[in-house]
């Protein structure tokens, strides 16, 4: 049993990062038309970002905060290339500009480095989370002045939460919120956090806390909070369950704002997946949609994990940080990573490194 969790943790952070990779190229792409156009042959593997991107709206974005530009602008300083982003805002004011431009295959997102970032924290406390040391590593990762990371893109969250940092607010109470602060790429960090503490040994309940409390500072919205909650219990009885509890279940059970009827309705229909997340679900970031549309994907194909990511990449909208949390939830399911794909990551060997070592630290301490 000791075994089975070890390996379901691990497979579950490799896919962390493999979902994030392979949806990366056709981020936010929200017309299929254009990746089968991009992709004749769909996604398969990893690819660079396209120069061309049909969909981007880039240049509308503020670079002085969180949210859109406004009329007379939202400050003198220019998060965007002064703060965070060094520079990458020369990329900002172009049509058309991919979100990630300049990426190459297997390369990860700015949120997955987040994700590995609060990694690094946990592994320099014995696998325990640290608030203080998290925001110290996250401000080191996104103002440095050699790139830490190789995004061009950073979500609005992040945006906002520079600017108050810039403004001399302390670093806990810099969380901004915008129309799309309840979204998805606010569960990136969260598998690492639950992964540790649980094998740790910390409560089920005073891990859930914590992750309320991470959430809250980037991400502070009530409604995104109930399905962190979720996604704390989803990984829990996925992570430590028998191997008799059905897959099924556990997942239909997590549901939110959509009832878990309604749900198997739509993973036992033969609808295509881009009619049912295009149509009935939203491909946005808003956690409304994305959180079902995660679910679904895991309920459908919870034995075929790279299909499950592939066909996540397809439909399009924010399946790079929905690829994340479903690449999460299918190493849980099947204790194996996604094809061969792993290895194919840009950063695979610190990335292994840095996930062998919470997963086995945090086993000897709740062993010790």
């Amino acid at each position: 049993m000791e075994n089975d969790i070890t390996a379901r943790a691990t497979a579950a952070l490799h896919n962390l990062f493999i979902g994030d990779a392979l949806a990366m190229p056709v981020h936010w792409f929200y017309n299929v038309g254009d990746i089968d156009k991009a992709f004749p042959d769909g996604i398969k593997t990893f690819h660079a970002a396209p120069e061309f991107h049909p969909s981007s709206i880039m240049s509308l974005h503020s670079t002085s905060g969180g949210g859109r530009k406004s009329v007379g602008g939202q400050g003198q300083v220019e998060v965007v290339g002064d703060v965070i982003l060094k520079g990458k805002r020369q990329f900002w004011n172009r049509p058309n500009v991919h979100y990630h431009q300049g990426m190459r295959a297997g390369d990860n997102t700015l949120n997955a480095h987040c994700a590995l970032t609060l990694i690094a924290v946990m592994n320099a406390a014995n696998g325990h989370y640290d608030r203080d040391g998290f925001l110290h590593a996250y401000i080191q990762l996104m103002t440095a002045d050699k790139p830490a990371h190789p995004d061009t893109y950073a979500e609005s969250y992040h945006r906002g939460f520079f600017a108050k940092l810039h403004a001399g607010l302390p670093p806990d109470r810099c969380a901004a919120i915008t129309h799309d602060t309840p979204s998805v790429g606010g569960l990136v960090t969260i598998a690492p956090l639950v992964i540790g503490e649980r094998l740790s040994g910390t409560s089920l309940d005073d891990t859930r806390q914590l992750c309320r409390e991470h959430l809250a500072l980037t991400h502070p919205d009530a409604s995104l909070a109930q399905v962190c909650d979720a996604y704390v219990e989803l990984i829990d009885a996925l992570l430590l369950r028998t191997s008799d509890t059905p897959v099924r279940d556990i997942l239909l059970r997590a549901s939110r704002d959509l009832s878990q009827r309604d749900l198997a309705k739509l993973v036992d229909s033969q609808r295509p997946d881009r009619e049912v997340i295009g149509r009935v679900l939203s491909t946005a970031c808003y956690i409304s949609d994305s959180w079902p549309a995660v679910l679904y994907l895991a309920a459908k194909y919870s034995h075929d994990p790279l299909k499950a990511l592939r066909m996540n990449a397809e439909v399009g909208g924010d399946n790079v940080h929905r690829g994340a949390v479903l690449g999460v939830i299918l190493g849980l399911i099947n204790a194996r990573a996604a094809g061969d794909l792993f290895t194919q990551l840009s950063e695979h060997a610190a990335i292994s490194q840095a996930i062998e070592r919470l997963v086995s630290n945090a086993a000897g301490s709740a062993s010790a």
